[in-house]
């Protein structure tokens, strides 16, 4: 696992989970997401493609702003390297 990477990502999601400009549900999604990168007895590759899925729903989401779904596309690809890693 690449330390460094993983951490990147957990900022990411941070980030917008406190991003008050995009909706509620990709905020809440963005913590759930990022709760359970860190909890749950998982692989990493299992926790990244769950998490991958939740946050790809949200960016097709035609509410989210493209600030939003530039930060979500962000996220979405640094979590697929993390699962290859």
């Amino acid at each position: 696992m690449d330390k460094q990477l993983y951490d990147e990502v957990l900022f990411l999601l941070d980030e917008l989970s406190q991003d008050t400009t995009v909706p509620r549900n990709v905020r809440r999604n963005a913590t759930d997401s990022k709760n359970r990168l860190m909890t749950g007895k998982e692989s990493l590759d299992i926790k990244c493609a769950s998490a991958v899925s939740v946050l790809e729903e949200m960016a097709n989401d035609p509410n989210v702003p493209s600030h939003g779904r530039a930060a979500l596309y962000t996220v979405i690809s640094k979590l697929e390297a993390l699962a290859k890693s």
